[in-house]
């Protein structure tokens, strides 16, 4: 394992890497789900029972006095790493379940009912408070209307500082976790999330190698935690769309010291697991 921050790279730019912001924020997760399906888009299986895990212990750690403390999910779309963490499914029941015959059958409204009997009958016992940050209004929207998320926020906060509603939802969080944001949020995001936290508050977040994280464990440090990560150890998160991406990804790999080689030069997107606690 090794500790991250204390000056470390400067963050990066991500031109070269393939944009999906016209299935960011549908009416519902359809397209989402069908247009990342033939790209083996899997990160939210890999952070699932990592997510469950250090949720289980970061409320263990404190004393929630019989409550679970929340978890906020940053650049949380559809409510996907919600519904892995608090149900009884998996990330291949969430394809099957989008690009099924069924569900292109159904109005908008529709989908939304049946979503609701969907997850309510897969339900954990032990599930953890969920609120979603992203900025997709429409898509938070159906995350909260589905009972995934019990609390949505679309706040910008690479632009501005949290509103009253996410500020309020920020008392109750013990754990951030993040999956797809890397591309997206930088500092700012998370030293306004943690300027307005009110208990010690552990981060878990998932990023994609082309991208620094040097910058993020420096702020996070600055609100006292410690970031580590097992940087020999990858996760998948897609396949590239083409070649163009392919070697956008191999060049900013690269240019961070890192060797692609297995990875990003085998046609995959890699991600590191980074853990920050006080």
């Amino acid at each position: 394992m090794s500790e991250f921050g204390a000056g470390s790279s400067s963050e990066g730019t991500t031109a070269g890497k393939a944009r999906f912001d016209d299935i960011y924020d549908q009416a519902d997760p359809r397209a989402y789900f069908t247009r990342l399906a033939p790209l083996g888009y899997e990160i939210p299986h890999h952070a699932q029972s990592v997510f469950r895990r250090t949720a289980d212990l970061r409320n263990r750690a404190e004393d929630a006095r019989g409550r679970r403390l929340a978890v906020l999910d940053v650049c949380c779309s559809y409510g996907i790493n919600a519904a892995l963490l608090n149900h009884d499914l998996t990330m291949t029941d969430l394809y099957e379940h989008y690009t099924g015959r069924e569900a292109q059958k159904l109005s908008t409204d529709e989908l939304m009912a049946w979503d609701k009997e969907f997850y309510a009958q897969r339900r954990r016992p032990d599930a953890f408070p969920a609120i979603g940050l992203d900025i997709a209004a429409r898509a938070v929207r159906y995350a909260q209307a589905v009972g995934l998320l019990d609390v949505g926020c679309t706040d910008n906060l690479e632009l501005h500082q949290p509103g009253a509603r996410l500020s309020s939802a920020l008392g109750d969080v013990g754990l951030i976790t993040v999956t797809g944001g890397g591309s997206y949020i930088t500092r700012r995001t998370f030293d306004a999330l943690l300027s307005r936290a009110r208990r010690p508050v552990w981060v878990s977040a998932f990023w994609l190698r082309t991208v620094p994280y040097g910058p993020i464990a420096d702020t996070l440090a600055a609100h006292g935690l410690r970031t580590t990560a097992d940087t020999a150890r990858t996760h998948p998160q897609r396949r590239f769309t083409g070649e163009r991406e392919q070697r956008f990804a191999v060049d900013a790999v690269r240019s961070q010291g890192m060797d692609p080689s297995g990875r990003e030069e085998a046609g995959l997107f890699h991600t590191v697991l980074y853990e920050s606690r006080p």
